[in-house]
């Protein structure tokens, strides 16, 4: 007599079962992955309106611009005054000591904002923001074109933000246009100045590429 063995192997069914696994895991991979940008987004966002929201509460309470305020030392003994003409000069990401007579209104912003209470942290130079780039403030720069991305007037910049974060932030509170709208951007290592070539995402024509996607951007609000 012979023996039939008896074949191993998976059915239909437990074949089935395991790729509804699957597909929940990746599902649920996929939702994670979606919540962590949502609250990245969230984040830097946060990060523009708070400088914002300090910047108007210091306007309310001692009737000028931070950074820009000729008579901060009348409220602060140690601050460094600004000129008064309503703009505030100097690069968001610009450093400076603030020794008398600095020219860096955009240090002169964190100085005055920090000592009246409207933003954490000490000393004059920009903060970080959500994710590990700098967070300041800046105006009309002197440059061809004399505008932050063609934006006129003082700005909040948020710098080094990934390609999807600064889509997303852009889209959410604005246009979703790095060229036009209340909300600006260009690529991180350059001086965020006149609008050319800043065709940063959104932008009617312009393909997408794998290098813009990659890549770090500098994301601006106007206030």
């Amino acid at each position: 007599m012979r023996t039939h063995g008896k074949q191993s192997g998976f059915t239909l069914v437990e074949l089935a079962i395991v790729l509804a696994i699957i597909g929940l895991i990746l599902a649920a991979i996929l939702k994670g992955q979606e919540m962590i940008q949502n609250a990245k987004t969230k984040n830097v966002i946060n990060d523009l309106r708070g400088v914002s929201t300090a910047y108007y509460a210091y306007l309310d309470r001692y009737y000028a611009i931070p950074g820009d305020d000729a008579a901060a030392n009348m409220h602060f003994a140690s601050a460094v005054i600004g000129n008064g003409d309503g703009f505030i000069s100097g690069l968001y990401s610009s450093s400076d000591a603030l020794v008398a007579g600095a020219t860096t209104e955009s240090n002169k912003f964190w100085q005055h904002t920090r000592m009246a209470g409207f933003l954490t942290g000490s000393g004059s130079n920009p903060a970080t923001n959500a994710l590990g780039g700098l967070l300041g403030v800046q105006s009309q720069i002197t440059a061809a074109g004399a505008s932050t991305y063609g934006m006129a007037g003082n700005v909040v910049c948020a710098g080094s933000i990934p390609w999807k974060i600064a889509l997303a932030v852009d889209t959410t509170i604005d246009d979703g246009n790095s060229t036009t709208g209340t909300v600006r951007a260009g690529t991180a290592g350059t001086v965020p100045t006149e609008p050319g070539a800043i065709s940063a995402y959104g932008v009617s024509g312009v393909a997408v590429t794998t290098t813009m996607e990659e890549g770090l951007h500098t994301v601006c609000m106007k206030i």
